[in-house]
């Protein structure tokens, strides 16, 4: 490798479209993804966050389920293969996706959602999956294009937390209309917060707003808002950043209770309702 070759792969950022070195040896053409023949999405959002922790699955869990309430058509894919946890909010357990000649068939919630996961394909849910960084991106390529959705309003893609290869497999391949970024109130998250910020501007993803997650507990007796973790910068951060601030969601027993029963389609609240607005608006 030549001189300008190594000092070349050392300022990668892996963005092909904006480098300006033509016959620069690791310049490949990126294949777009493409849907299951018979799938459509009217609408693909990413729910994205900077660390792992703060909620994300939780947030694509109740948009999904609002979305449905409201009658539209939805899919949910679950990108997060290392940690998947969304199939056990709705209750499934292993092997509760099909296959046939014509394709893979996602399983489908009590209020019809159509969900995919690495969880779905395994006899025990519970055993890890010790795979390399391109195989874990190979299989949510595949849980992409060879599931069998049908036609849907929205497809949200639950991705993993930080800017690793899934991120950047899924922001490269597949045409995402937009992307819900959360957060918690520490201060510690507002760095990683950024790194994710600046990945979807790289990638040219649109960020629809930010959503804080655990930003209080609201007394049953008196309604007052009680802060555990510190009032947060919300509308500040979000700012600082030039994203519109959405909502801010509290501690819910009643909700933790429902998504550790497997019940998650059965929560009422109306927490998400400007991140909603966003994504109807797009």
């Amino acid at each position: 490798m030549s001189e300008l070759e190594e000092k070349n792969q050392e300022n990668c950022d892996s963005d092909c479209s904006s480098c300006g070195v033509k016959d620069c040896p690791g310049r490949k053409a990126i294949e777009i993804l493409r849907p299951h023949e018979g799938t459509s999405f009217q609408k693909t959002i990413a729910i994205l966050s900077g660390k792992g922790g703060v909620g994300k699955s939780l947030v694509s869990t109740l948009l999904a389920s609002k979305m449905a309430s409201l009658g539209k058509k939805v899919a949910l894919l679950d990108a997060d293969v290392t940690g998947p946890s969304i199939p056990r909010s709705f209750g499934f357990g292993g092997y509760d996706a099909e296959g046939s000649n014509e394709g893979i068939h996602p399983a489908v919630t009590k209020n019809g959602i159509k969900m995919m996961s690495a969880n779905l394909l395994m006899d025990d849910p519970t055993s890890p999956i010790l795979w390399r960084g391109t195989l874990v991106s190979s299989l949510v390529s595949q849980m992409y294009n060879l599931v069998e959705y049908g036609e849907c309003d929205y497809l949200f893609i639950d991705m993993p937390p930080g800017t690793g290869d899934v991120p950047l497999t899924v922001f490269q391949q597949i045409h995402i209309d937009g992307a819900i970024m959360v957060t918690t109130p520490q201060e510690l998250v507002e760095l990683v917060v950024e790194k994710a910020v600046n990945m979807c501007k790289m990638m040219n993803v649109p960020l629809l707003g930010l959503v804080e997650n655990m930003a209080y507990v609201e007394c049953p007796h008196c309604g007052e808002k009680i802060y555990p973790f510190g009032k947060g910068r919300f509308e500040e951060v979000a700012a600082s950043y030039g994203i519109e601030p959405l909502d801010s969601l509290p501690i819910t027993p009643r909700l933790s209770s429902l998504i550790d029963e497997g019940k998650a389609d059965e929560y009422q609240g109306d927490d998400l309702k400007k991140a909603v607005a966003a994504i109807e608006n797009l």
